[in-house]
């Protein structure tokens, strides 16, 4: 996809077939790249007006890369026009679909940006996400769903001002409109052993969903300003275990602070965090309560275990950082720090 200075204008509803690769002159390319005259980006760029089709449909062993994906018709600053795109890269729905490498990608204006929802009697395998921009206005960047062999989602960055060289970025008022949706930016689900190294993402409401059937690593992560920063479920004591580190939450925004919680374990199977720190204050980007109702809430009534280790606990109004609600829960917590800066520590 060769470089030009006015994007391709192409409609929806691509395949891209099996064997096919398209590739671009991009690395990612947050805040944009700019036409020198006018409010456009340039380079390797698709311009997107199609509403009703998702743009890109990918097959097996296809890789996306270097390329930028603009919908110049969407809004920046008016909540009330923003267009709900399809997601602008979809899996088959039609097959089973195997080995896809997204890698450096910059999204401009999008939807939902890759939605690999695939089907239980069409599950997808060794998909690869890296190294992608963007910040959806229905605030789900990447889906998974149904993808065994071990899906990875690696180095991407959600930010609402990554369009701000080419026209200023998201204004206050589209960002409200996204926290008010009630999405997560990551969502996964049906997985295998599922890796997410070095994500960030600012301004949606959820940052990490990590569904009832799915298991894996989560490391190296900043959730900002977001008002449930990572919502963990399990359906089964067998492998439904999430090993969480080295990462900050600022869960301060989105909704009523009785909701706002950095993390929330429902369900079954083990969940193990080590070095998260979690705090609040405000943000004049969007509209902020600026603390946390606690550090973690427990929930259901079916026995689950969670560990804690290392984790400093900032800006929460309730009298202790774990909302525990479930009779049958089993908590660890060592070398942990409370919002007085008080050793925090707990066996259950």
């Amino acid at each position: 996809m060769e470089p030009v200075e006015d994007p391709y204008p192409i409609g929806g509803g691509i395949i891209l077939r099996a064997n096919v690769s398209l590739i671009g002159v991009h690395g990612p390319v947050g805040r944009g790249t700019r036409h020198p005259n006018k409010p456009q980006p340039v380079g390797s760029v698709f311009a997107i007006t199609d509403e009703s089709q998702p743009f890109l449909t990918v097959e097996n062993a296809t890789q996306v890369r270097g390329i930028q994906f603009w919908y110049p018709a969407q809004t920046g600053g008016d909540a009330e026009k923003i267009i709900a795109y399809p997601p602008t890269i979809q899996v088959s729905q039609q097959r089973s679909v195997q080995g896809v490498t997204l890698s450096n990608l910059t999204f401009f204006g999008e939807y939902m940006a890759m939605d690999f929802a695939a089907q239980r009697n069409k599950p997808c395998e060794q998909i690869l996400i890296e190294h992608c921009y963007g910040y959806p206005l229905g605030g789900t960047f990447i889906r998974i769903d149904y993808c065994y062999d071990i899906p990875r989602i690696l180095h991407c960055h959600v930010n609402p001002a990554n369009r701000r060289l080419i026209d200023g970025g998201h204004h206050k008022p589209v960002i409200d409109a996204v926290m008010a949706r009630r999405t997560f930016c990551f969502e996964i689900d049906h997985t295998d052993n599922a890796q997410m190294i070095d994500i960030f993402t600012f301004g949606t409401w959820g940052g990490v969903r990590l569904g009832a059937a799915s298991y894996g690593q989560l490391t190296n992560f900043n959730l900002d300003c977001v008002a449930v920063g990572i919502h963990k479920l399990g359906d089964s004591t067998f492998n439904r275990n999430w090993q969480i580190a080295q990462g900050s939450i600022i869960a301060n925004a989105g909704a009523p602070l009785e909701e706002i919680h950095p993390f929330i374990i429902e369900g079954r199977g083990h969940t193990a965090i080590s070095n998260v720190e979690c705090f609040s204050g405000g943000n004049g980007a969007l509209t902020t309560v600026g603390k946390s109702q606690d550090f973690m809430l427990i929930k259901g009534t079916e026995r689950l275990t969670v560990s804690m280790v290392g984790c400093r606990m900032r800006n929460y109004v309730a009298a202790s950082p774990i909302t525990n609600l479930n009779p049958k829960a089993i908590i660890q917590a060592v070398a942990c720090v409370d919002r007085d800066e008080n050793p925090f520590r707990l066996s259950d």
